[in-house]
């Protein structure tokens, strides 16, 4: 029995053979489905690591490029001013611009109705002011134009260029094109070297070293104003002063449009005490204009009187007189100076009336 228990359970060599390489195989497969998970796994784990960072890096880089400046190239810098928006121009401006337009366009008429409506409202207007003389003066309507540009020399600073200006205008007056001559060329003449304050040439004794007007507030006349002349000799020259003659012939415009001697009360005085030249300083004449409110007509002949005729060392005083026919107001004046029967200076404001009363070479009252 012990025999056959023992035959039973003894085992085939085959079978132990057939059983490892099972075993071995197995063991493979499971090698390799676990490798094949674990790479599968390790691939995944990966790939969302990836996308996690890109999501993670998106909006940052997002939000650097979103806060990041610009290139200047791209958009150029405007300056903070530029972005304010400039306020609108005055109604003043507004008028002063379009009378100029018009001006340019040679409408005068809405030009003067444009600037005369911005001077309403600003009546010391320094520029509107001036627009104002420079269309008079395009309209030949010069007696206008000077009172404008005494207005802008009366309320500008004395040292301002609007001040200087309108002293040129009324001295010179609006500058005139040179003669010319038949042959169509222009008229050539001598010019000596020395000129007066008002470019006119100065004779070779005696010259005209300035003249200022100056306007005093009266309540009871209509003007009143005081001519300073100064009366110069030339370098080297020696004076007789009883040779010398000085004629001061003052203007009225009547009615806007005649041109007559005044008809006001004319004086004269000398503000420096010697008056003959003795030494290089100028001798200054004070010729007073003054025109009541009140009075009554002269003829054409006492007219003539009122030209200041001045002798150095002694006082003049003009006629005292009425207001002629027709509304007058003072225009300006001519000065002329003489040394014997020879012209050695003249000057006017306007300039124009030297145009209309040209001086003579004698020393005798036009």
């Amino acid at each position: 029995m012990r025999t056959l228990l023992s035959r039973a359970i003894q085992i085939d060599p085959s079978f132990h053979a057939a059983l490892g390489v099972i075993v071995i195989l197995a063991i493979a497969e499971v090698f390799f489905a676990t490798s094949y998970y674990v790479g599968r796994a390790r691939a995944n784990r990966v790939s969302a690591q990836a996308v996690t960072a890109t999501v993670a890096r998106g909006p940052a880089a997002s939000s650097a490029s979103a806060s990041a400046p610009p290139p200047a190239a791209a958009q150029p810098s405007i300056p903070p001013a530029a972005a304010v928006t400039s306020p609108a121009p005055s109604i003043v401006d507004q008028l002063l611009r379009e009378g100029k337009e018009f001006r340019e366009r040679g409408d005068t008429t809405n030009a003067i109705a444009r600037l005369q409506e911005a001077l309403d409202s600003e009546p010391d207007n320094i520029g509107v002011l001036q627009e104002m003389a420079l269309t008079y003066e395009s309209m030949q309507l010069f007696d206008r134009a000077n009172d404008v540009w005494r207005r802008i020399k009366q309320i500008s600073p004395s040292d301002s260029a609007t001040y200087a200006l309108a002293d040129r205008r009324l001295k010179v007056g609006v500058p005139a094109p040179p003669a010319v001559e038949p042959g169509g060329g222009p008229a050539e003449a001598d010019v000596p070297s020395r000129k007066d304050v008002g470019g006119n040439a100065d004779g070779p004794i005696m010259g005209i070293s300035d003249v200022k007007t100056k306007e005093t507030s009266d309540p009871e006349a209509e003007t009143n104003l005081a001519l300073e002349i100064g009366i110069k000799k030339q370098p080297g020259a020696v004076i007789d002063h009883n040779k010398v003659k000085i004629l001061v012939f003052l203007y009225d415009v009547v009615n806007d449009k005649d041109i007559k001697l005044t008809d006001a009360d004319v004086s004269n005085e000398w503000l420096t005490s010697k008056h003959d030249w003795s030494d290089t300083n100028p001798e200054v004449l004070l010729v007073r204009y003054v025109r009541a409110k009140t009075g009554g007509a002269l003829s054409e002949s006492s007219l003539s009187e009122a030209a200041a005729k001045v002798r150095p060392g002694q006082k003049g005083r003009g006629s005292k007189s009425s207001a002629d026919i027709g509304q007058r107001k003072y225009l300006g004046y001519i000065v002329r100076v003489y040394y014997g029967d020879d012209l050695q200076a003249v000057q006017a404001e306007p300039a124009r009336l030297l145009q209309q009363f040209p001086p003579s070479k004698s020393p005798s009252p036009r």
